[in-house]
């Protein structure tokens, strides 16, 4: 089959042919602006998306350091529960036979109580004296010529109260007794 055509055909098959030339640029066009918005899109998504995994990193490793933080708190309020029932039970028994403890002396004047010696000697050195000082007995001479002094008591239960440690009398003076 043998077909004509026209000059009329052709001017409109090429006028179809650059409407359809233009159709087609205006759709790559588009296109190429949808794919650029969708490309900004999904690097804005994507930075959103790193600084939330960053921060959730960031939040994450400020939680562990609080929740350690938390159980050396909870450990230490443990510990301390545990003394101060231990110092109540001790208090509601009051004190036993054999029980000491030692009045810390300054120039003879009661400067505080203590549950032990090594307490009272460690205030000492928080008021100036050496913490490594070598500790004596003391002599006959009265409390008040020293300026620190430890006085040991111990506690007796027939007569219900703290007594001296030290029960030495001193000797007698130029033979009298």
């Amino acid at each position: 089959m043998i077909r004509l055509t026209t000059t009329a055909r052709l001017a409109r098959l090429e006028a179809e042919a650059g409407a359809a030339a233009e159709s087609a640029r205006e759709a790559r066009g588009a296109a190429g602006e949808a794919f650029g918005r969708h490309v900004r899109e999904l690097y804005a998504a994507t930075d959103r998306a790193e600084r939330a995994e960053a921060t959730t990193t960031e939040v994450g490793a400020i939680l562990a350091q609080a929740m350690r933080e938390l159980s050396a708190a909870q450990q230490e309020l443990l510990l301390k529960d545990i003394e101060l029932r231990r110092l109540r039970e001790e208090l509601r028994r009051g004190p036993a036979d054999g029980d000491s403890l030692t009045v810390l002396l300054h120039h003879g004047e009661p400067h505080a109580v203590y549950a032990s010696r090594e307490d009272a000697r460690a205030d000492t050195a928080t008021h100036g004296f050496p913490a490594d000082h070598v500790w004596k007995r003391c002599d006959e001479r009265p409390a008040a010529a020293f300026t620190w002094r430890c006085e040991a008591f111990i506690y007796s239960t027939a007569s219900n109260g703290f007594h001296r440690a030290d029960t030495t009398v001193p000797g007698a003076l130029g033979g009298a007794a």
